[in-house]
C-alpha cells in the first residue's frame, strides 16, 4: 500500500530518507489534502526507469511482430536448422 503523507512532514528529511530506502517504495506527498510530489530512493527511481525502458522495448518489438515486420527467434532459428543442417 502507497505511503502517503502531508507535505508539513518533509521537516524530518533523514526519517523520510529512511524510509524510502527501507520500503523501496516512492512516498507521496500532499499539500492541502491534494497529491503534490512523489519522494523515492534512488535505487527505485533507476529499477523504475529501467523497467519503463525494457516495457517500451517490448511495445515496439510486439508492434514490428503484428506488421510482420520481426519473426519470433525460435522460427528463425528453426529455418537456419534446417537450410543448413545444423
Amino acid at each position: 500500500m502507497p505511503e502517503i503523507i502531508p507535505i508539513r512532514d518533509l521537516k524530518n528529511t533523514n526519517a523520510i530518507s529512511q524510509r524510502c530506502h527501507e520500503n523501496a517504495e516512492p512516498i507521496f506527498v500532499t499539500k492541502n489534502g491534494y497529491g503534490d510530489m512523489v519522494i523515492m530512493s534512488m535505487e527505485a527511481y533507476e529499477r523504475q526507469k529501467v523497467m519503463a525502458d525494457v516495457e517500451a522495448k517490448l511495445a515496439v518489438a510486439e508492434a514490428q511482430m503484428d506488421a510482420g515486420l520481426l519473426r519470433p527467434a525460435n522460427a528463425v532459428l528453426r529455418e537456419a536448422k534446417a537450410k543448413y543442417g545444423v
